[in-house]
């Protein structure tokens, strides 16, 4: 657990005992006190682990998938290696029909 997460703990640990009252609670953790309350019966459900962020260690939902990038990144190489990320993105949508973002094509230029 980070510090950040141990202090949440502290906090919801403190409204479970009666310690706290919501709103107090809500505002140290900057939430809503509904967003507390829903926090409150998740750790009285499952504990500490319930407060722990459930998405941590998964892939994000807005990855590019890896067979998408080797083929950009195979076509940048071949034919716009001389390229910026803004061009060489136009391109691949023009000619190749790859409709990728342009911070994307900046990212995989950048890694390789």
């Amino acid at each position: 657990m980070t510090m950040r997460q141990i202090d949440r703990l502290k906090v919801v640990q403190a409204l479970a005992d009666g310690y706290l009252k919501t709103g107090i609670a809500a505002s140290r953790l900057g939430l809503t006190s509904r967003q507390t309350l829903r926090l409150l019966r998740r750790y009285q459900q499952h504990g500490a682990a319930g407060l722990l962020n459930r998405h941590q260690g998964q892939p994000a939902n807005n990855r590019t998938s890896p067979g998408l990038a080797a083929r950009a990144l195979g076509l940048i190489r071949d034919n716009y290696a001389d390229f910026g990320p803004t061009l060489a993105c136009e391109k691949l949508r023009e000619r190749h029909g790859l409709s990728l973002a342009k911070e994307t094509v900046r990212r995989l230029m950048i890694d390789a």
